[in-house]
């Protein structure tokens, strides 16, 4: 019998989902295995079909969160960003959410105050509604939302898209969020995060990219395949790529950094760029595109890492004209961090 870690995260999801058999419904369009599940709910005054996509996120005391410094309000509005960013990823807009909370015995009132307070920030940037949840006591602090997003079904994109010839792109920078984090946990430095603030609060607060979605429905564009960097940009690259039936080389140096990110990866003495492509939490897009789809976006909206190629080619890295096979790992809850994955720095 496999241990949780023999299996990783991903491969539990896989288990778990062959445990529960073959779904069968005439509404639904996509199951478990993307950023979240789409169902149909009839037609809007168009004409055309509409769905709706559902996904669930739990941030758990210990796990994904360190009261210690993480104020309540940012964790409110990260946690209601990071379900956004999933609709976000189906380009889809987030219309709905529930919320389930569970809480320890004596935790303050006025930390959930503002940690609601966070949820309802979150909820006025992206023009959502809480319609629901559940409060319950719980041995640790959990905050579990499930969003609701809506589109017309011909818009909605998935990750298995990719097509030989596309260019493999990416919103914002990467790497901030794992930077941040660093500076956060260590208590030597934690009086020094004050000096990079961008990549604490790009850890503490992400932003989901509906302003991407946005973007993609005035220029006329559907991107061929999306989802969001959760895991760190390498290990979504390989899900792109396993759902897509394709291969695709990335630039070793193309992915943005933010100069806040270099410099306090410098102070930790870490590798801005493994960061980037194995830490997790950036909550950018990741999406393979035409050319001709690219010229017509907003300069700066999206930078270019890659390019699709054939399954038989695989994920290899590129630098100075030399491949290099490129490793999928990120972050997964039941493996170990890259650092000890044998990974080579970039």
């Amino acid at each position: 019998m496999p241990s949780l870690s023999d299996l990783g995260e991903f491969g539990l999801i896989d288990r778990l989902a062959a445990a529960l058999g073959p779904v069968a419904s005439p509404g639904l369009v996509r199951g478990i295995g993307d950023d979240a599940a789409v169902y149909r709910i009839g037609t809007g005054p168009d004409g055309e079909a509409r769905v709706h996509v559902v996904t669930t996120d739990a941030l758990i005391e210990g796990v994904h969160f360190d009261r210690t410094f993480v104020p309540m309000d940012d964790l409110g509005e990260k946690a209601v960003a990071v379900n956004v960013s999933d609709v976000c990823a189906m380009n889809a807009r987030p219309r709905y959410l529930t919320v389930a909370l569970g809480v320890p015995d004596g935790f303050a009132v006025d930390d959930l105050d503002a940690l609601y307070r966070g949820v309802r920030r979150a909820c006025e940037r992206y023009g959502c509604t809480v319609v629901g949840g559940d409060v319950t006591r719980s041995p640790a602090l959990v905050l579990s939302i499930a969003a609701i997003g809506e589109a017309e079904e011909a818009n909605v994109v998935y990750r298995n898209g990719a097509q030989v010839g596309d260019l493999l792109a990416v919103t914002g920078d990467l790497g901030a969020s794992a930077v941040g984090l660093r500076l956060l946990r260590d208590p030597a430095l934690r009086l020094e995060a004050s000096a990079f603030p961008y990549p604490v609060r790009r850890h503490l607060a992400p932003t989901a990219r509906l302003d991407a979605v946005e973007a993609f429905a005035h220029a006329g564009i559907r991107p061929s395949a999306m989802l969001d960097v959760s895991d760190g940009l390498a290990s979504e690259i390989h899900h792109v790529c396993r759902n897509s039936g394709v291969g695709a080389v990335v630039q070793r140096s193309s992915v943005p950094i933010h100069p806040q990110t270099v410099a306090a990866a410098a102070r930790l003495g870490v590798d801005p760029l493994g960061e980037a492509w194995w830490g997790g939490e950036d909550y950018e897009l990741l999406l393979t595109l035409s050319a001709a789809d690219l010229s017509g976006l907003p300069p700066g909206l999206v930078t270019v890492v890659g390019r699709i190629v054939g399954a038989d080619e695989g994920v290899t890295m590129e630098d100075d004209g030399q491949r290099s096979a490129f490793p999928g790992s990120g972050f997964d809850h039941f493996g170990e961090p890259y650092e000890e994955l044998g990974i080579p720095s970039c």
